[in-house]
């Protein structure tokens, strides 16, 4: 289905036509899934979340100024819902040891990881990225797979730009050391 652009729904929607939202809502639902998992790390949640967040998109509808995309503009409560949410559950996160995380060597890992077959490498970035905090698996999400820029994630997370791109360094760094854990055996034959 080829769709219009957002801001034709959202004319749409100002014009008295709520069933316009459901286009916007079949548009942007993958990637608000997607955000919300990321972040929160189960699909039960994820869904809520991007249910949530949708939901609070369309009460506020007459809110959004059109200053950015729309879709940043849901990220943003995507991410803001999933964030307090979180803070409610008081999620237990595992901290990395940072001498260990300094050891980690980036240049063998990143060379053997470009080794392995498309497919393997989606399976284990995915693992990788399961084994960083909701805020850090999001960020490199964001940058990396969402092709967002720096000024969008600074829209869509409320960081300054300095902050997203330390946040982004770190965020490489533990996922380095994650592919590392999920490949030592792969790394092992292929060196």
């Amino acid at each position: 289905m080829k769709f219009k652009s957002d801001t034709y729904y959202i004319a749409k929607i100002k014009e008295g036509d709520p069933g316009a939202y459901a286009f916007l809502v079949n548009k942007h639902k993958k990637m608000a899934f997607n955000v919300a998992l990321q972040l929160m790390g189960n699909r039960e949640d994820a869904e809520e979340i991007a249910q949530d967040a949708f939901l609070k998109a369309y009460q506020a509808l007459d809110r959004y100024k059109e200053e950015s995309k729309f879709s940043t503009w849901v990220y943003r409560i995507i991410y803001n819902t999933a964030i307090s949410r979180l803070r409610k559950k008081k999620v237990d996160v595992r901290s990395i040891d940072d001498d260990f995380t300094a050891s980690v060597n980036v240049q063998s890992t990143q060379s053997s990881f470009q080794d392995l077959r498309r497919e393997e490498r989606k399976r284990y970035l995915a693992i990788a990225l399961q084994g960083l905090k909701g805020n850090e698996s999001s960020l490199i999400s964001l940058f990396y797979l969402d092709e967002k820029s720096i000024e969008e994630i600074c829209i869509i997370t409320g960081l300054s730009a300095s902050n997203v791109k330390v946040k982004l360094f770190r965020a490489r760094k533990k996922l380095y050391l994650q592919l590392e854990l999920a490949l030592k055996d792969e790394l092992k034959t292929i060196m």
